[in-house]
Parts: C-alpha cells; structure tokens; sequence
C-alpha cells in the first residue's frame, strides 16, 4: 500500500552517529510512495556520505545555503515550499538550540526557519547527559511550544557505551510517525481499549486449545486509532505480530485471562472495540502434568465450562464504552451478526466470513448499526481499520 503517494518529504540530517539510520528510513518511505529530498549539515556528512543519501533517495542532495542548482539560487525556499513535512533526523543537540532560537547559519538552519506554514518533525539523538541537560529540555520546550512535533527520543543503549534517553527512534518508529502525522486526528483526547487475537486454553502445561485467529485486524485497528491520536492499549491473545510503535500491548493467555484485564480497563475507556477471536469455552478438568499417551485406554474426557462473554458484560457497565463487536462467521452472515449485535447491546458490529479472512492480509467487512447493514468492499486490514476507525469517530460526535 503506497500511501505516502504524492506526499513530498525533506529529510533533514545533523551530526550523530545515528544517520545510518535514515538510509533505511529513506528507502522504506521511498517505498511507500514518498519523495524526498535530504539536506545535511556539514557535521552530518561526518557520519555518512551524500553520495549513499543520493543513491537512496534518486534526488540530489543539499548542503550547502549557497547552492547554485536552484533556479533562484534559493534551496532554503524551495525545498519548503515544496514540502509536505519536515523531519530532522537526527537532530542533535547543537542543532536543537539552534531551531529553539531561530538561528540560520547554514542551509538547514535556514530552511527550518523560512519554512512557513510546513510542518516541522524533530526525532532528537544525544547522549542522556545531553538530554537531560536544562538548556536542552528548555529548548525541547521551546519547540513545543512553537507547534514543532517532537519525536522520541527513545531509551536505550547509546553510542558512547552508556544507557538512557536520548536515544534516536528506530527507523520503523519513525515511519510509523510519519504515516500516522498524515491521518486525521479524529480521536485525539480519547482512550481506546482493543482486544485481538486467539486465546488459549489449557489442556495440560503443554496442550491448548486456539483458534485461527492471527490477530491482524486487531493489530490493524490499534495501530489506525494511534494513529487518529487515541491512547491505546491493546489487550492481545498469542499473535506472531509486533505491538504497533506506542500502543500499550497486555498480552494474554486464556479467556479468563483476557477478561479480567479488559474489566479493569473498560470503565476508563472511551472506545471497547473487541476483535479478539475469545474461546466460548474452557477446560475445566485441564491436567497440571502432561497427558501421556497411553494405547490401552481410552481418549482423556474433556469437560467444559462456559467463558464469560467480555463484550456483553463491557456493554453492560453504567458508564460503558462506546463498544464495537466483530462477528466471524461461516454461513448467514447478515442474520447471524445482526442477531449478535442486538443479543450484546452494542451500537456496531463489524461482521464477516472467517474462511475469508482469517491469516489474510485483505478483508471484506459488513457493518451493522441500528440502521441496517453496510458492505464495504475488499481492502487490506489497515484500510479497511482506518475506515472503521473513521465510522467510530463520526458515531462519537455529540
């Protein structure tokens, strides 16, 4: 999915030893549909060469205020103009007091300063003594307050051997930046709780019985809510997925488990959409050691018991959620999900055929509300997520 298609972008690259990150960072929104320009500093080019930035990004690279290819000898101008975003990184620590204070001696300096209404990026990269400096936090404050959008940084290892904040984001951290800064913030303030995936329950330590679900379209939904600028958090079964960058994942086993870890978390939410593929049932009379094989007597008997049904009993809450519900389905979608959709009290469900979409990338969902039902066609989960997402906030207007 090429969605930054026709998005044009200038990566602005200062000193650190975290510029080989943005060669990644430039192939992989390249793919993504992107055209970038890079400008660097002549401290960047100590750390990687604009010939690679050049290869990488198929588009001449800028570094110098006086370049003469510019028509009007005015990179500083056009390059901003231009653009649909800015994003320094890495923004060292020099180069934050400069943005803080309006400084331009050189070309990305003044760039950032003539770029008028185009938005600025800043993913800071520094030593945590850097970081954690006054001068340093007053300058991050500065930009804030200035409308600049502050990535990261993150925490971890650092270059000089030592450990903290300071850290640049990832590259794929990044990109999750950049494409969530062009969706529409439509849930910004709100909390959204998520649940996704199978669950697992217990035979004996080393037998379960799961379902197909993969996950994918819970994951997808969590990553468009972050994205719409909810706070998420992501109460997940066993998935072989990664919890989208700044979504809270709880993870789980059971059923039971899953239910306990959503109830304490529904009464503060704004948002309960229940994706999660949840067992009906468990095994009561599970084995604390390993079933053995045994050819001379019978299969173990199995005896169940009934899980409690999340949805219902977040639907039910006196200050609930505005709850969503997923139907998976093999036969007689439209009366089966409407049926579920009235049985838990719930304002939408999103229905749809398992055999379709389980371990797919792509999904065709049917929407049910009060109104009736609306089929919507085919698309990759995260479309299809963000369509939703968007469906959710229209409903949540007052």
């Amino acid at each position: 999915m090429r969605e930054l298609t026709q998005k044009n972008l200038v990566f602005g690259l200062t000193g650190g030893v975290a510029c080989y990150k943005i060669a990644e960072l430039v192939r992989r929104t390249k793919d993504l549909g992107a055209s970038v320009d890079v400008v660097m500093t002549s401290a960047a080019e100590q750390f990687i060469t604009p010939v690679t930035m050049q290869a990488l990004s198929g588009r001449p690279v800028f570094s110098n205020i006086w370049d003469s290819r510019p028509n009007d000898n005015m990179a500083h101008i056009q390059l901003s103009r231009q653009a649909d975003a800015i994003l320094i990184a890495p923004a060292s620590t020099d180069f934050i007091a400069k943005l803080a204070h309006g400084f331009a001696d050189d070309l990305l300096s003044t760039l950032c300063v003539a770029r008028g209404n185009c938005p600025l990026l800043v993913a800071p990269a520094m030593n945590r003594e850097m970081w954690a400096h006054p001068a340093t936090q007053r300058n991050i404050q500065q930009l804030r307050e200035d409308g600049v959008i502050i990535l990261g940084p993150g925490h971890g290892d650092q270059a000089c051997g030592e450990f903290g904040d300071g850290r640049m984001l990832e590259p794929d951290q990044l990109l999750s930046e950049i494409r969530a800064f062009f969706q529409p913030k439509l849930l910004k303030g709100k909390k959204v709780l998520i649940t996704a995936g199978p669950t697992s329950e217990a035979i004996d330590p080393v037998r379960v019985i799961t379902n197909r679900s993969s996950g994918k379209m819970g994951y997808a939904l969590a990553q468009a809510a972050r994205e719409a600028g909810a706070e998420v958090e992501l109460v997940s079964g066993p998935v072989n997925l990664a919890a989208p960058y700044a979504v809270q994942r709880i993870s789980v086993e059971s059923a039971r488990d899953m239910h306990k870890a959503v109830m304490q978390r529904a009464p503060h939410s704004d948002v309960f959409i229940a994706v999660a593929a949840v067992a009906d049932w468990y095994v009561t009379n599970a084995s604390d050691q390993k079933l053995k094989k045994n050819q001379t007597q019978d299969s173990p008997q199995l005896e169940f018991a009934p899980n409690p049904d999340i949805l219902a009993e977040v639907a039910a809450l006196a200050d609930r959620p505005f709850c969503v519900g997923f139907a998976a389905e093999t036969e007689q979608l439209l009366s089966f999900a409407e049926a579920k959709r009235r049985r838990k009290n719930i304002p939408l469900l999103v229905g749809n055929l398992a055999q379709r979409a389980m371990h797919a990338d792509d999904t065709e969902l049917v929407i049910f509300d009060e109104q009736g039902h609306d089929a919507w066609p085919a698309t990759d989960k995260l479309t299809a997520a963000r369509k939703l997402i968007q469906r959710i906030a229209l409903q949540l207007e007052p």
